[in-house]
């Protein structure tokens, strides 16, 4: 036994052996350095320890050991053995930090249930086990021990109830109103119990009644920047939109230094499109609090939408130099001096957004759009290249970005030169080969386009894109029409649902002369995808099936919508010249 208790002390003492005397958190990190306190020195004499015995005392080491290496679920069962045979509030205080990093919810409330045994009159406990509870979505059981701590005279703040009850199935989240309503009958100077019932009530789509209840609040609390944000929420809730602009502007008036009510009001008049008013909004809490950068974040988003270019640029470069959301100032300094047709300006602004940040791709995507448009192709390249150099991904999606570009500035030489280069050290990718198989059809080049599509396919045989893309092709380029209605077909399973492959569906059918499902297909698609070259080929199908009348009307309606449309033109023109 003497060697035993030398070992002991060595290791564990301090951290399990506190006893009641203890004052370590219950949620401490145990698995972290500092969550295990390295022993002191004790000199070398007699320690009494209690009613433990010889096993318990080991098993004690055992379960140091085992949260030492990491083998928290070992740990966290022998201590709850230990809690239990030893009832010692040390081991117990210990147990419940072994289970609470372990996710042991249940192992967590019999622990807490046991120390509120040991200790009836503390707060602790009960305290922790109404949010133990709570998580473990045993809501009136946690409302409970909030009671308890009410009546030892600590403080609870009963919002934590309605925190977490979002998903609570509505009869259940009604049950917990009319317990938390007897609870306020009881303790009428808890204010946070109606609180909590207004909150659970609006839950349970009951806005109107949670309005009720909070008006009751006020009667027995008196007017609070809280109860008149919430009333607010919930009268916008009720689509009574200007009545809770009255009470976020009366609550201003009342409490003028709240900024939570202040900030709302300025979002309410946003929504409203008063953008003047907002504006103001948001700079008196500017005035309020000068590093409010947040705020002046919001300013600035809202010179942006009024076309203050002048300040709102000021406003970001302020935040740059505070070193406050970098990344969208940058992003937006470039918005403005593309809006001012500034666009080697709006390059290098979009090209300083950095990798990882939100906005990056759309920054290069807009620099890379910008510099082929004025011509910079090699410098637009090399930037791509140097940026996404070692990133295989990134190298694949800035291809097709600077491709994409280039076709739409008809330089298709160049960018078959860009995806050739970067298809020779991706061979199987599908996205680059898609890219070059549009690169092929601008160039009205059908048989690379084909030899492309079939690549992709005995890639990625359930590639619906590829699989309708060639099917169409042959549909409209080709007499190859059986074939091209087996491929749709195919991609037809895959997306069913697909609007565009319905239309090449419909085209491929058409085509074979199956003028009555055409009709049907075409119909369907048009009804969820009004697109001119369904209108075209809707059209078409309705004229050559003998209903000239509702095609002219199709057609017409269409070029109302997209005047431009040569498809709809060269139809019309061929079938009633």
């Amino acid at each position: 036994m003497p060697f035993l208790r030398k070992i002991f002390a060595i290791t564990v003492l301090g951290s399990a052996l506190y006893g009641c005397t203890s004052t370590a958190p219950v949620d401490a990190d145990i698995s972290s350095a500092e969550a295990i306190p390295t022993p002191s020195p004790v000199p070398e004499q007699d320690i009494e320890y209690g009613a433990f015995t010889e096993e318990q005392l080991y098993q004690t080491i055992v379960g140091e050991m085992s949260g030492q290496q990491g083998n928290l679920k070992g740990a966290s069962d022998t201590y709850f053995k230990l809690a239990f045979e030893t009832k010692d509030l040390g081991i117990i205080r210990r147990a419940i930090q072994f289970a609470s990093v372990g996710g042991d919810i249940n192992g967590v409330v019999q622990l807490g249930l046991l120390w509120a045994e040991q200790q009836p009159e503390e707060v602790a406990p009960h305290l922790m086990l109404s949010f133990q509870l709570l998580d473990a979505g045993r809501f009136e059981d946690a409302v409970n021990h909030m009671a308890d701590v009410i009546n030892m005279g600590g403080q609870i703040d009963f919002a934590a109830v309605s925190a977490r009850t979002q998903r609570l199935p509505a009869d259940r989240r009604a049950r917990l109103i009319e317990n938390l309503r007897q609870l306020h009958r009881l303790y009428p100077d808890q204010s946070s119990i109606q609180y909590a019932v207004v909150e659970l009530l609006d839950q349970n789509q009951q806005a109107q009644d949670a309005i009720v209840e909070l008006q009751i609040l006020r009667q027995n609390y008196g007017n609070s920047p809280r109860s008149l944000l919430i009333e607010a929420q919930l009268l916008q809730k009720l689509e009574q939109l200007d009545q809770s602009r009255r009470v976020l502007r009366n609550g201003i008036r009342s409490f003028p230094e709240d900024k939570l009510l202040r900030f709302n009001y300025a979002r309410l008049l946003i929504q409203d499109e008063e953008l003047n008013k907002a504006r103001r909004q948001f700079e008196i809490l500017i005035e309020q609090d000068p590093d409010d950068h947040e705020t002046l974040y919001s300013i600035a988003l809202l010179d942006v939408e009024m076309e203050a270019f002048d300040e709102a640029r000021a406003q970001f470069s302020r935040l740059i130099d505070v070193d406050h959301r970098v990344n969208e100032s940058r992003f937006y300094l470039g918005f403005i001096s593309e809006k001012e047709q500034k666009l080697q300006q709006a390059i290098g602004h979009y090209r300083t957004v950095e990798a990882g940040a939100a906005n990056f791709i759309t920054a290069q995507q807009q620099a890379t759009r910008f510099a082929i448009e004025l011509e910079q192709y090699d410098e637009a390249h090399d930037w791509l290249v140097d940026l996404s150099r070692g990133r295989p991904r990134l190298e694949v999606l800035f291809t097709n970005i600077e491709t994409t570009f280039l076709m739409q500035a008809q330089e298709f030489d160049r960018a078959m030169v860009v995806l050739n280069e970067m298809l020779q050290r991706f061979p199987d990718n599908t996205d680059m080969l898609f890219t070059r198989v549009m690169l092929h059809d601008a160039m009205d080049d059908i048989v690379n386009s084909e030899q492309d599509l079939q690549r992709i396919i005995a890639l990625q045989p359930e590639d619906a894109r590829a699989l309708n893309h060639l099917g169409y092709m042959l549909a409209d380029r080709t007499t190859r029409y059986a074939e091209a209605l087996d491929l749709i077909e195919r991609a037809i399973t895959i997306s069913p649902d697909d609007a565009a492959i319905i239309d090449s569906l419909a085209w491929a059918q058409y085509k074979l002369g199956r003028y009555e499902e055409s009709l049907k297909n075409l119909r369907r698609a048009f009804a969820t995808f009004p697109d001119h070259e369904v209108a075209s080929h809707l059209g078409e199908v309705l004229w050559v099936s003998g209903q000239e009348s509702e095609a002219m009307r199709v057609w017409r309606d269409a070029l109302k919508e997209t005047p431009d449309s040569d498809l709809i033109k060269e139809a019309m023109q061929r079938l009633n010249p």
